[in-house]
């Protein structure tokens, strides 16, 4: 068994107000949850308007298949914000 743990950074330009960048956050963890088997929350930025630090984690039976989940779930996150991903790590326990 491993659990694989992403942290993802993101900048939202267009975030006017925290009400702004709580429906954009709100939007995509309902939307991911929705579609794969994870859990996931704002880890950090909470109080800033226009960033987010999104943290999801997942087990499986070994790292290839988190590998491509979590591949999966930052090819959907940069398709679906308005912004743009910082930073984002990734690691294996």
């Amino acid at each position: 068994m491993v659990v694989g743990v992403c942290t993802i950074e993101i900048h939202l330009p267009f975030s006017r107000s925290l009400k702004d960048k709580r429906r954009v956050v709100k939007s995509l963890k309902d939307r991911l949850r929705g579609r794969h088997n994870i859990s996931l929350m704002e880890v950090d930025g909470q109080d800033l308007w226009q960033r987010a630090v999104i943290g999801i984690a997942a087990v499986g039976d070994g790292r290839p298949p988190l590998e491509g989940l979590f591949e999966t779930i930052l090819a959907e996150v940069e398709a679906q914000i308005p912004g743009e991903i910082i930073n984002r790590e990734v690691q294996y326990f």
